[in-house]
């Protein structure tokens, strides 16, 4: 690497790619969510339910993000654990009209901590209380509440209200994962 492309890196100028992990119940609005930062020529008018997973790629503040979109139907989201060891950040999508299944959210949410692949890291976690457009919405204060997100003290993580199909909330809470994982790569150059 000659000296502009060091100094390029050492100013953050040059584009980094990470991967990060999109999960949540299914029809919480990952697909919806990952698909509203695709560029527009990318962007799909017709969401379908994920099987499996999906992998899309976009970009904020010259960081390449490669998106793992995995299907939150119950039968596949034994595959989410096979993807936590490479993964630079976690964004959880929760329906926030979806009271009934919110203790399924904090089951799956207990399980993802205490992976031995996220456990042991300081991976920051956004978490998406989509549909918020819904009159039954809970705010994303009393999802966090009923998450106990206060508890997860060893990981940096935000909860952004939001609503997937108009984008409210979506830009905010990618430019504070965009932010953490900036940080924690220069926490890592540190040491």
């Amino acid at each position: 690497m000659g000296l502009f492309g060091k100094l390029a890196h050492f100013l953050g100028l040059k584009k980094r790619e990470v991967h990060v992990l999109v999960i949540g119940l299914n029809n919480s609005g990952k697909s919806t969510v990952v698909n509203h930062f695709k560029s527009e020529e990318d962007r799909v008018t017709e969401i379908v339910p994920t099987v499996g997973f999906n992998v899309e790629k976009f970009q904020n503040q010259n960081l390449g993000f490669t998106a793992f979109d995995m299907s939150g139907h119950g039968r596949y989201r034994d595959l989410w654990e096979h993807y936590y060891k490479d993964c630079q950040g976690v964004i959880f999508v929760i329906d926030s009209s979806d009271r009934l299944r919110l203790v399924v959210v904090k089951d799956e949410l207990d399980l993802l901590l205490q992976h031995p692949d996220i456990a042991s890291r300081r991976i920051p976690i956004l978490f998406f209380a989509n549909k918020m457009d819904c009159k039954d919405a809970l705010s994303s204060v009393k999802i966090a509440s009923a998450l106990a997100l206060e508890r997860i003290v060893d990981k940096p993580w935000h909860i952004s209200a939001s609503n997937a199909i108009s984008g409210e909330g979506l830009n905010e809470g990618v430019e504070w994962l965009t932010q953490q994982i900036r940080e924690g790569v220069l926490m890592r150059k540190a040491q």
